[in-house]
């Protein structure tokens, strides 16, 4: 019996760890930050307006989207790159896609010059990259996050 209960115990705590990320865990720490002069800035700096308004109103979405337990924003600025990497995380599965990808790229579907934003949305968690295709922090969070949330 004890070996089954010693099992179910350590089953239990991988599940626990694996299953436990949060919007610290997603966000770029000091020390991953790209080379290239980059100063951290307050507030948010979006490429494009409906990033900003999806992050500022989420909750006027919630029904479309689903309920948000937390969120956060990180904003860079450098002389050749500038924008904001934006962090949910929901009650429940993000359910949201068609219609985030119908606010941020409107008919085009899809990223475009006027409108690069990049998304990943993964279990309760959604990361808006409000950045350039070709931006160092975009390239250097976008592999953390799908590092993480794999």
């Amino acid at each position: 019996m004890k070996p089954t209960l010693l099992l179910s115990t350590l089953l239990l705590l991988f599940a626990t760890n694996s299953f436990s990320q949060t919007l610290a865990d997603l966000k770029l720490k000091p020390k991953e930050i790209p080379k290239g002069g980059y100063m951290v800035s307050d507030g948010n700096i979006c490429i494009t307006p409906q990033a900003c308004t999806f992050y500022n109103d989420i909750e006027t979405y919630s029904n479309i989207v689903g309920t948000i337990k937390s969120k956060a924003i990180q904003s860079f600025k450098s002389k050749a790159d500038r924008g904001s990497i934006m962090y949910f995380e929901f009650d429940h599965v993000f359910k949201g896609d068609r219609f985030l990808q119908g606010l941020l790229w409107g008919k085009a579907g899809e990223p475009t010059p006027e409108h690069p934003e990049e998304y990943i949305a993964k279990g309760r968690f959604l990361v808006i990259w409000s950045l350039q295709p070709d931006s160092p922090l975009k390239e250097k969070s976008e592999t953390k996050v799908e590092a993480i949330l794999e």
